[in-house]
């Protein structure tokens, strides 16, 4: 029985971690991802509930957000655009989603497509894509903002920030 007792000793640590992960992601009630949304639209996106579906990290703040919603209807939610961008990249309906952006002027849900995206902002994930609807000085479109983050053109990277920051 001796030379069981580490064993054991360690499923049962096992069984007391799992137990706690379950218990608590039953109580915090996080969405990740919500089904039906077949109008298409803009979800609510309740601060502390949802979850970013590309890094995992919870959504604290509306500033950054973004709704990604597939021809089915299925809904993902991200805490910064640069986050949708990467999980999207491989996606069979990459082209056919529809993508919802906060809009840092209007405070609104906008066309991701059709915003307008400044380059230097402090982002949630440091990417530093804010979503506009009225275009400003020195913003991109959506297309290129995309390239830029599948490049690693953004915020992340120091020699990008410096050059943007100017220091």
């Amino acid at each position: 029985m001796k030379k069981f007792a580490p064993v054991l000793i360690v499923l049962a640590i096992v069984a007391v971690i799992i137990v706690l992960f379950l218990s608590l992601s039953k109580s915090q009630n996080m969405v990740v991802i919500k089904e039906g949304n077949l109008q298409k639209v803009p979800l609510k996106m309740e601060v502390n509930k949802c979850q970013d579906s590309f890094c995992g990290m919870v959504i604290t703040e509306l500033t950054y957000a973004s709704q990604v919603i597939a021809p089915d209807g299925k809904t993902w939610f991200f805490h910064d655009h640069g986050d949708f961008v990467e999980w999207l990249k491989d996606k069979p309906f990459e082209k056919e989603a529809v993508i919802w952006v906060m809009s840092r002027d209007t405070h609104k849900w906008i066309d991701g497509r059709k915003a307008y995206y400044s380059v230097n902002e402090m982002t949630p994930m440091g990417y530093g894509f804010g979503a506009y609807e009225k275009k400003g000085k020195g913003m991109i479109d959506f297309k290129t903002m995309c390239l830029k983050v599948l490049r690693g053109e953004t915020m992340k990277d120091p020699k990008i920030r410096k050059q943007l920051l100017g220091r």
